[in-house]
């Protein structure tokens, strides 16, 4: 009897440690899960007013996102890229401006306001979106595709400051990022630019 409860207890502690490798395994496999994100067409952002939109909508197409603001010092860059989308729009090149007010309130405005800001002003005619969180512990997840290596496979690139660019290839993956005060004249974003519209 005594060498059955002996047999016994060890089965137990057996199954004990055998659930706890399990668990384990468990939270193994949940972190692997966390995989590195293909492209940006499986996120659907909500336009300037409100409607949503799937990023798919741009295959095929050479994608330039901006965070961008009405009250910095960089946001006469509305004009260069304005400018920019109506060179390149024929080529495939669409350019998206996501509001941002992370850096120091300077987007404080409504959707609403910042239409009318960038219309007005600057004569917007690319896609313009809801205004987001480009950093810190509210970030969108698209910028966590476009800011974070462990997400994109290939770059950490946070945003500094407004009107960070993110280039996209065709297929929907992040090719580059370029600092804000970089604007889309640059010879070495229009040669980017060039290269990926071949």
């Amino acid at each position: 009897m005594k060498h059955l409860a002996l047999l016994f207890s060890m089965v137990i502690i057996f199954s004990y440690t055998g659930c706890q490798g399990s668990g384990n395994e468990s939270t193994a496999s949940a972190q692997s899960t966390q995989q590195t994100v293909k492209d940006i067409y499986g996120f659907t952002m909500k336009d300037i007013d409100g409607n949503d939109v799937s990023l798919s909508k741009y295959k095929g197409k050479v994608v330039v996102i901006v965070n961008v603001a009405s009250k910095c010092g960089l946001t006469p860059q509305y004009k260069d890229l304005q400018a920019f989308y109506e060179k390149y729009q024929s080529k495939g090149v669409v350019v998206l401006g996501f509001p941002a007010n992370n850096f120091l309130s300077q987007e404080p405005g409504s959707n609403s306001e910042i239409k009318s800001f960038c219309s007005a002003n600057y004569g917007v005619s690319f896609d313009m979106f809801s205004k987001i969180s480009v950093k810190g512990k509210d970030i969108h997840p698209l910028y966590q595709y476009l800011t974070e290596k462990s997400v994109n496979g290939k770059m950490d690139a946070p945003v500094s400051w407004n009107f960070q660019k993110f280039v996209i290839g065709k297929d929907g993956v992040l090719v580059q990022s370029f600092n804000p005060r970089t604007p889309v004249t640059e010879a070495e974003f229009i040669e980017l630019i060039e290269k990926l519209i071949r």
